[in-house]
């Protein structure tokens, strides 16, 4: 029998919230994101305030990880794609897309990619996130310049996909069947492949 141990917990410690200060005044910048603690919950910067991002559900994850792993199988040399990695916006704006296609060229130590590293940025929409994946985040991912916006809705699992042209999103294609595009490469998605 091993003897298992463990740190005592500080029954006065609390758990990490930003600083209500500053959330009023609404100045937390990236470096701030970059500085949280490791018990911190995982954030979203909009406008310098700190927004806490709700855990997905297991639906959720499964598309997003189901869609990751398709993507990773296809795409060119040229081009790598991950999940939980940010994108810094502004100094004072990020967002956490679900899964992202980004240059491979970029350092693996990154937390944050910056736009212009970005091809494509996918968001699985769940009841709780409709108003932000739906109309908010295209807005700002649009106005950062990234080519390539997915949209996926649940139940029955749909996808959207958009291409920004004069910086704004028009819709390039939409399925509950196959995702057929050319961009960011070629594309030929069953939609079957990324449902839970």
């Amino acid at each position: 029998m091993t003897d298992m141990s463990a740190e005592p917990i500080d029954p006065g410690a609390r758990s990490w919230s930003p600083d209500p200060l500053r959330q009023r005044l609404a100045n937390f910048t990236i470096e701030d994101v970059l500085a949280l603690p490791d018990d911190a919950p995982r954030v979203e910067l909009v406008d310098g305030v700190m927004v806490v991002v709700p855990s997905p559900s297991l639906g959720h994850q499964t598309i997003g990880n189901l869609l990751w792993a398709w993507l990773r199988q296809r795409c060119p040399d040229r081009l790598d794609v991950a999940t939980a990695v940010g994108v810094a916006v502004t100094p004072n704006r990020t967002c956490e897309p679900d899964v992202l296609l980004y240059s491979a060229e970029v350092s693996r130590t990154h937390h944050f990619l910056m736009p212009h590293e970005v091809m494509l940025v996918v968001e699985v929409v769940s009841p709780g996130t409709r108003r932000r994946d739906r109309l908010e985040k295209p807005a700002v991912y649009a106005e950062a310049g990234i080519p390539n916006l997915w949209r996926v809705e649940q139940d029955p699992v749909h996808v959207y996909a958009y291409t920004l042209t004069n910086g704004v999103y028009k819709e390039l294609a939409n399925s509950a069947d196959e995702l057929v595009l050319d961009e960011p490469f070629p594309i030929r998605l069953p939609i079957r492949e990324i449902t839970p």
